[in-house]
C-alpha cells in the first residue's frame, strides 16, 4: 500500500506516519523505484496498534516502549502492567487537576454579576491571580 492507502486504512494521517517514521517510532518504509513508500501487513498492524494506544491517550515514549514489549514474545505481561498503571495514575491526576479547574472556574463565575458594571472577578484572578474571596 502507498501512504495514502496505509492511512486509510489505519485512521493515521499520511503525516502523521510521516512524523511517525522520522521520530524512529516506526521503521522507514520501503520505496517503490519512484521513491514513494510502500506499507506492509506489518506495518499497517504497527500503526493501528499506535493509533488505539493514541486513543488511549498514551505518549510517544510510553508507546514506545508498549510497542517494544508487543515485538517481545519473552516478554512479562508485568512490564505492560506497570506501564498502563503509570499511565492510569497520570489520568488521575489530570483528571483532579481538571476537576481543581472547573471548581475555581464556577467559583469565579458565582461571584461574577455579568452586568454593566467593569468589576469581575474573573478577569481579577487572571490578572492578578488573586480572586475576590479565597476559594474554597
Amino acid at each position: 500500500m502507498n501512504i495514502g492507502e496505509a492511512a486509510e486504512a489505519t485512521g493515521v494521517t499520511a503525516k502523521m506516519i510521516r512524523h511517525y517514521e522520522q521520530i524512529g517510532l516506526i521503521p522507514q518504509a520501503g520505496r517503490t523505484g519512484a521513491g514513494y513508500r510502500v506499507y506492509g501487513p506489518r506495518d499497517l498492524s504497527t500503526l493501528s496498534f499506535i493509533r488505539r494506544a493514541r486513543d488511549l491517550g498514551f505518549s510517544i515514549a510510553q508507546i514506545r516502549d508498549l510497542l517494544t514489549l508487543w515485538q517481545d514474545r519473552a516478554r512479562a505481561s508485568a512490564d505492560v502492567k506497570r506501564i498502563a498503571g503509570a499511565h492510569i495514575d497520570e489520568m488521575r491526576e489530570k483528571m483532579r487537576l481538571l476537576q481543581e479547574m472547573v471548581h475555581t472556574l464556577e467559583h469565579l463565575s458565582a461571584h461574577c454579576q455579568g452586568d454593566d458594571r467593569p468589576d469581575c472577578p474573573i478577569l481579577e484572578q487572571l490578572a492578578t491571580g488573586k480572586s475576590e474571596e479565597k476559594c474554597c
